[in-house]
């Protein structure tokens, strides 16, 4: 293993877990102060990239469009919370499954009868090529903007969270719902405003890994189970949680899938190692969640612990 390439997979996973991030830390919010499944946070990251999309080529600006993907997918999202989920707060876990994979559905048909199977959305010119970050490591220069993105987001997330009148709330709702409105805090607001923001933060998502992952219906299934398994680690309602978990999570299942087939190959034929490293690459991840469990059954930062 040299340090080029090693380096260069550290930098893959840390890109992939800052996007794992902003899909988790919306969902750990709805989920912690909500206290509700929402399986279809991932459709809202399918929006969100088809919405940028769609703006790219309207405006011709890639940034400009990602900033209006933002600002749609809030839209809808707010407005999904107050015409649909707002009626399932009262219900059981079991029957807000149920509904969401519900939306699940609908959302791909509706993003299919509008867009198609899928739009390209390319990176933006200027970042097409790799910059040299070290001598003999060529990396490319839109993931290092993905990078900056992430920690720019996380870092405006921690402040507003930590130190904004509106963050003091949304804490206080995922510690105590129940205290939360003993005080006086409007929860109707409060959910709506947390539900934008979680939708907002899809879209980054979404938008930022559609030049990567491409843009078709169902791509936010796959991704949402990878979201929750982050908010489990890093514990329900934790933000800190949450970007430990998705820097955890983005760093094994990106170092698995790169070393795990190679190591296999000193121990077994090339074929079978070809087969069989992929598929215990994906378990690692889930590994991982049951050692920390294990260790920490809140998980790692639990907002009520």
């Amino acid at each position: 293993m040299s340090g080029i390439l090693l380096l260069e997979q550290s930098l893959n996973g840390l890109q992939f877990g800052l996007m794992l991030f902003l899909l988790a830390a919306g969902l750990t919010l709805v989920f912690g102060i909500m206290d509700m499944i929402n399986l279809a946070h991932g459709s809202l990251y399918m929006v969100g990239a088809f919405l940028a999309a769609t703006f790219v080529d309207l405006t011709g600006s890639f940034w400009l469009a990602v900033a209006l993907a933002l600002a749609g997918t809030a839209l809808v999202g707010m407005a999904l919370e107050v015409s649909v989920l707002r009626r399932l707060y009262a219900r059981d876990h079991l029957s807000q499954v149920l509904a969401t994979f519900a939306l699940i559905l609908v959302a791909n048909e509706t993003v299919r009868i509008v867009w198609g199977p899928q739009l390209p959305l390319a990176a933006p010119p200027a970042l097409a090529g790799p910059v040299e970050i070290v001598p003999g490591l060529q990396y490319s220069s839109y993931r290092l903007v993905i990078i900056a993105v992430g920690l720019a987001v996380a870092a405006a997330l921690y402040f507003a969270i930590a130190r904004t009148r509106v963050g003091m709330l949304v804490r206080a709702g995922a510690s105590n719902r129940e205290m939360a409105v003993a005080m006086g805090v409007n929860i109707k607001r409060l959910f709506t405003i947390v539900f934008g923001c979680a939708a907002a933060l899809c879209a980054v998502a979404g938008a930022m890994l559609g030049p990567i992952l491409a843009v078709q219906v169902g791509m936010g299934e796959n991704i949402l189970i990878l979201a929750f398994v982050v908010i489990v680690i890093g514990g329900i309602g934790s933000i800190r949680g949450a970007l430990v978990g998705a820097l955890l999570v983005g760093v094994v299942d990106t170092m698995g899938r790169a070393f795990l087939p190679h190591l296999l190959r000193q121990f077994l034929r090339a074929d079978l190692a070809g087969a069989l490293g992929p598929a215990l690459a994906s378990i690692l991840i889930y590994v991982l969640m049951a050692a920390i469990l294990f260790w920490k059954p809140q998980g790692l930062f639990p907002a009520r612990g």
